[in-house]
């Protein structure tokens, strides 16, 4: 809301110098976007949602005889969640890289 209403009040003064690129100060000797494959993207992604699955997993196995039965479905709902999703990527070829 901020942001739509700051939109709507600032003074509207285009120029070209505003949509070039900044490096410092020096002149851009090159296109700034940068083009990369999108399977970085995957495989960052899925790293992530594994690494968060070891930080979930981690507690748990380490009080594990306190948390019970109860607990321990829990858990085995979130791993085969997550299997069913890797197996997903699997099937789709997200996994390989050539």
């Amino acid at each position: 809301m901020a942001l739509y209403l700051g939109k709507l009040l600032r003074p509207h003064k285009p120029s070209v110098e505003k949509y070039t690129t900044y490096e410092s100060g020096i002149d851009p000797f090159h296109d700034s976007r940068v083009q990369f494959n999108v399977r970085y993207y995957i495989f960052a992604l899925m790293f992530v949602i594994f690494d968060v699955e070891t930080v979930f997993l981690y507690p748990w196995a380490v009080a594990y005889d306190k948390l019970g039965v109860f607990a321990l479905i829990e858990m085995l709902i979130f791993v085969i969640m997550l299997l069913i999703g890797l197996i997903y990527a699997w099937k789709k070829k997200v996994l390989r890289w050539t």
